[in-house]
């Protein structure tokens, strides 16, 4: 149920970016934005908001279109050395996939007054972030199972509760990214299952990757939830549903039987079943590390941007020709609404 019909009166008539609606005042909206949160009904872009979900959810849904953009790049690079067509075909599906999921959600944004231009050029030049997982290197082929296996599985304990997000454009785009991830998850298994079954270098290569991936995967999810500045206002929104320390322990929980089933060992000595607590426990991750990649120290941080950065420049002839056809064709769609009237 959306708050479309309920909450009519009380919408902005000139959509998402226009001024406040006369007639309530904003106490008044706010206090039925909370009601409508509380209901657990969803907020659509006609219906009043305050400034500050507005501002989180386009930082948010920002974030996470970057990292779909830029998330192409470690496996893309993969494609043309894949060890045959149909690894090829699968990584080159995927890959078109993840494009896809930067068009809902730059979409979604949109709803919410922001700008895909500008928001773009706030990447480029740094002043918006994305996940720190795609500034690691893809050192063999191995990775590319391991970013489909941790990566995905880890968007996919995230991204799942975001199909129940307040916000409706949001949550209506997170459905069928969830089902897309979850099919890259099990294609990213089922490579390593293969490999897992091959020759000794080959095993060698996955426990390679897997030690390598564990622990950036692990901090995919967030600081810890005490220095986490955004989560329990996100959550009181219900623009999230989880704490990101619930959702990196959801995500061990689900990994490690899938290890102990492909027979890799998790690189994590603390790691054990805890009876009492009924999850499993395991040790910190370097925050720090984290820290230093969200602010551009990472790996492959200046590679990625640069990619980017040139993959727009070169591109621009096409988005002005696309502009030219557009504005060609409402032109013309103009002339014939005259004449018809004529």
């Amino acid at each position: 149920m959306t708050t479309s019909d309920s909450a009519s009166s009380t919408s902005s008539a000139a959509g998402p970016a226009g001024p406040r609606p006369e007639g309530p005042d904003e106490q008044d909206l706010e206090q039925h934005f909370d009601a409508t949160i509380a209901r657990d009904q969803r907020i659509e872009p006609r219906d009043w908001m305050p400034d500050g979900y507005r501002r989180t959810l386009i930082r948010q849904i920002a974030q996470h279109a970057h990292s779909e953009i830029i998330g192409m790049q470690p496996e893309g690079e993969w494609i043309m050395k894949a060890p045959s067509l149909r690894r090829k075909a699968i990584l080159f599906a995927k890959v078109q996939d993840e494009a896809g999921h930067g068009l809902y959600l730059y979409s979604a944004a949109e709803t919410l007054g922001a700008d895909r231009a500008d928001l773009t050029q706030r990447l480029i030049e740094g002043r918006q972030k994305y996940s720190s997982i795609f500034n690691y290197p893809t050192l063999s082929f191995a990775d590319v199972g391991v970013i489909g296996w941790f990566v995905d599985g880890a968007a996919i304990c995230n991204q799942v509760p975001l199909c129940r997000s307040s916000y409706g454009p949001y949550a209506r785009a997170m459905v069928r990214i969830c089902k897309e991830e979850s099919f890259h998850q099990r294609q990213g298994y089922e490579l390593l299952m293969t490999m897992m079954r091959g020759t000794d270098a080959q095993r060698e290569m996955v426990q390679d990757a897997v030690d390598r991936w564990w622990w950036p995967s692990l901090m995919m999810f967030g600081p810890p939830d005490d220095a986490s500045p955004n989560s329990a206002q996100s959550m009181a929104w219900k623009i999230k549903r989880h704490s990101n320390d619930e959702l990196r322990q959801r995500f061990v929980d689900m990994t490690v039987p899938q290890a102990e089933k492909l027979g890799v060992t998790l690189p994590d000595p603390e790691l054990r079943w805890n009876a009492e607590r009924g999850h499993h426990d395991f040790g910190t991750p370097d925050w720090s590390e984290l820290q230093r990649v969200i602010s551009g120290d990472g790996p492959c941080n200046a590679q990625r941007m640069e990619r980017r950065r040139t993959a727009h420049e070169e591109g621009a002839w096409v988005r002005e020709a696309a502009s030219a056809y557009a504005a060609k064709q409402a032109k013309q769609s103009e002339r014939a609404r005259k004449g018809a009237a004529a």
